[in-house]
C-alpha cells in the first residue's frame, strides 16, 4: 500500500515521505521535477536598440535565465498550442519590454525594470541585474516567454534541488527533497511531476494493449 507523508511544505521547499513505492517510480518523480515540469522563460528576444558594452548574444542569455513566476493553468506549451504559430498566441507566451537608459551615471538594469504584459508572469526577484549601462548608453527590446521543460535547457527547470534518500536501508520508502527556483511552488512541482508519471504510464499502457491486446 502506498503512503505519502508531507513532512515539510512551502512555496520554496517540500520534503515528502513515502512508503511502499518502489525506487524506479520514486526516482522518475524525482527526475521529472527536474526535467519535465514545465515553466515559463525567456527564449526569443528582440533588440531594438543596444549601446551598452555588451553583446545583444549575451544579453539575451542573461535574459533567458532570469526565472519567471508561472500559472500552469493559465498557459500550454507552444506544440500543445492550437494556435500552431512559430510566432505563438496570447494562450502560449508573454510578451515582456525592456526599456532601459543612463543619463549622467552609469547605472545597473535590473529584473524589476521588465514590464510584462501579463503581471502574473513576472521575475521572480527583482534584483537580478541584466546590464549595466555607462552614461547616455541605452538598451530597448522585446522579450517573448513560453514555456519549456527542463530537458530542452537548464532556464526551464523548475527546481534547484530534486533528490532521493533511502530511509533506513528500506527498498520501499524514500523522502524526496524539492526545491523550487520560485517560478512555480514547490508542492505544485511534486504534484505535477506525480500528474506526468501517471499520465506517460497510462499512454504506455494504452499502447502495448493496442498493439498486444
Amino acid at each position: 500500500m502506498v503512503e505519502i507523508q508531507v513532512l515539510e511544505c512551502n512555496d520554496k521547499k517540500i520534503r515528502v515521505l513515502l512508503k511502499g513505492v518502489e525506487r524506479s517510480y520514486a526516482n522518475a518523480v524525482r527526475r521529472f521535477a527536474i526535467s519535465e515540469v514545465p515553466t515559463m522563460a525567456i527564449d526569443d528576444v528582440v533588440i531594438i536598440e543596444n549601446s551598452s558594452i555588451m553583446y545583444d548574444e549575451l544579453i539575451a542569455h542573461r535574459l533567458g535565465m532570469i526565472p519567471l513566476k508561472t500559472d500552469l493553468n493559465k498557459y500550454v506549451l507552444p506544440e500543445e498550442c492550437d494556435c500552431k504559430s512559430a510566432l505563438g498566441c496570447p494562450k502560449c507566451r508573454v510578451l515582456l519590454v525592456l526599456d532601459a537608459e543612463a543619463k549622467d551615471m552609469s547605472r545597473t538594469v535590473y529584473s524589476n525594470e521588465l514590464i510584462s504584459e501579463d503581471k502574473s508572469v513576472i521575475p521572480v526577484s527583482d534584483s537580478i541585474p541584466i546590464v549595466k549601462l555607462a552614461p547616455n548608453q541605452k538598451v530597448k527590446l522585446e522579450a517573448y516567454a513560453r514555456l519549456g521543460k527542463g530537458k530542452e535547457h537548464a532556464k526551464w527547470q523548475p527546481a534547484t534541488v530534486s533528490v532521493l534518500m533511502p530511509v533506513n536501508d528500506k527498498e520501499d520508502e524514500f523522502i524526496l527533497y524539492i526545491e523550487s527556483v520560485g517560478a512555480i511552488p514547490a508542492y505544485e512541482i511534486f504534484i505535477k511531476a506525480v500528474e506526468i508519471l501517471e499520465r506517460k504510464l497510462s499512454e504506455f499502457i494504452n499502447k502495448v494493449s493496442s498493439e498486444y491486446g
